[in-house]
């Protein structure tokens, strides 16, 4: 028979309450749904069981670096498609009794499904004892969506997968470590593919008609501007990545710069531009912890896109440690990605997708947080700039260097792994240009005892161009 398709669609219709928004074709070669747009292939019955066995983000992630789910036509159109569905409206389902339920159920439709799956642990559907789930559209749904998906259980998961490779405190040296080199130690001739000359690894600052390169060049200028730096300085880059900053700042300021990443294969080629350039006698790249930095003190301090590897419970001491390691009257410019506050801060969780396949233990604090916590510390926050939209520019371009060196980037490292980096970029894409997520320039100074902060009275003098 060739209906699985159809029958996916009734299913996913009677749970989300609302018309299939993207076609489907299954592996039996059957389609349904409208016929326009991308087409959302499922190349096993696998993929169905991964997201029965794991509801929510993660099952449908682990089919996608499987290669059991791709896109026919544009991803982006996909998820522009169901985040309409997904994030402007909640499915109205029964509610599951906590009996049934797993702490790792997540949020949504499948999460009931999939703990109905694992508690039977069978392709046929039980009315257990005490359940709460009565509805008789949404009970023929799971039996059908369970009789589709095959014996139980699901394959195990993708290599690519982090989660097997932790251990230790979250958040210590050790395990930070790690977590760097799942994301960054994947290959510097990667990374090339993706970033482009510039190795800048954050939100580029745009202008209209600018290039990729160009952009990242006035996002470092930017941060050196706000940073006054002079000739002499002492500027500490925290998280240096590819040894971009440290390159520009030495260069077009003349200043001495410290860069510190966790990342062997960074520090090997930020070390190599650095000789390339010239600029030995001024830039030192050191494969260290943050927290290890003893030479203070610092006129400036850049940190950008690391502060999201600290942790919440870290991000104190790592406020403390920076203003530390400043002089009095230096500028720290933190440049960190934020989310939207929760109703209820301690329902919080870490993406599941995110954790797993990108950036383990990573975690996003609202902005306000962010500032307050930086207070706590010693910091006087002079200025906020908010950059959401250039992030969403800045993720289309990587994705579109990406698909364009496709073959390439399979042969550096794994189809799997590079399927990761398209789903998280051209989602985390739409997450900024919806304002689901954003990315905020924060400029802080270290007082001195007579509270001199040093700053002109007129302080955006670096945007007057752009006013």
């Amino acid at each position: 028979m060739t209906d699985a398709a159809p029958r996916l669609a009734v299913v996913a219709e009677t749970l989300l309450g609302a018309p299939l928004p993207v076609r489907v074709r299954a592996w039996d070669g059957s389609e349904a749904g409208p016929p326009d747009g991308p087409v959302l292939v499922i190349h096993d019955r696998r993929a169905v069981r991964r997201m029965l066995w794991r509801p929510g983000e993660l099952g449908l992630a682990r089919a996608w670096v499987a290669g059991e789910l791709t896109v026919e036509g544009s991803l982006f159109d996909l998820l522009e498609r169901v985040a309409g569905l997904l994030w402007e409206r909640e499915p109205d389902l029964p509610p599951v009794d906590p009996a049934v339920s797993t702490a790792q159920s997540g949020p949504g439709p499948l999460a009931a499904l999939g703990s109905i799956a694992r508690s039977v642990g069978l392709p046929a559907l039980r009315d257990l004892p005490g359940a709460r789930w009565r509805d008789a559209a949404h009970r023929a749904a799971a039996r059908e969506l369970i009789a589709l998906a095959g014996p139980l259980p699901p394959p195990a998961p993708p290599a690519e997968e982090a989660a097997a490779r932790r251990g230790g405190t979250r958040h210590s040296k050790g395990r930070d470590r790690r977590a760097v080199s799942h994301h960054y130690d994947v290959g510097n001739d990667f990374y090339e593919r993706v970033l482009g000359p510039s190795m800048v690894y954050s939100c580029a600052y745009w202008s209209p008609g600018s290039t990729l390169e160009e952009a990242q060049r006035d996002k470092l200028d930017l941060v050196c501007r706000k940073l006054a730096l002079r000739p002499g300085d002492r500027l500490l880059d925290v998280g240096c990545g590819w040894g971009s900053m440290a390159l520009h700042a030495a260069r077009e300021y003349g200043v001495r710069v410290t860069g510190v990443t966790l990342s062997r294969e960074q520090a090997v080629y930020a070390r190599k531009r650095v000789a390339d350039g010239g600029l030995t006698d001024l830039v030192d790249i050191r494969i260290q912890d943050y927290r290890d930095v003893k030479d203070g003190p610092y006129e400036a301090i850049s940190s950008i896109g690391m502060a999201e590897h600290v942790g919440a419970d870290r991000y104190r001491d790592y406020a403390r440690t920076l203003h530390a390691l400043l002089r009095p009257g230096g500028r720290l410019l933190n440049h960190q990605i934020a989310r939207p506050p929760e109703p209820d801060e301690e329902a919080y969780r870490i993406d599941e997708f995110i954790d797993a396949y990108v950036f383990p233990d990573g975690e996003l604090s609202p902005l306000g947080t962010t500032v307050g916590e930086l207070e706590r510390a010693g910091f006087e926050v002079r200025d906020v700039e908010a950059l959401r939209e250039h992030y969403g520019l800045t993720l289309r371009a990587w994705v579109a260097r990406l698909e364009e060196h496709w073959a390439e980037a399979v042969r550096l490292t794994s189809p799997g792994r590079v399927r990761v980096w398209q789903l998280y970029m051209a989602a985390c894409a739409l997450g900024f240009e919806r304002g689901r997520l954003g990315v905020n320039q924060v400029l802080a100074v270290r007082p001195t005892a007579a509270g001199d902060a040093r700053l002109p009275l007129r302080l955006r003098t670096w945007d007057a161009e752009t006013v």
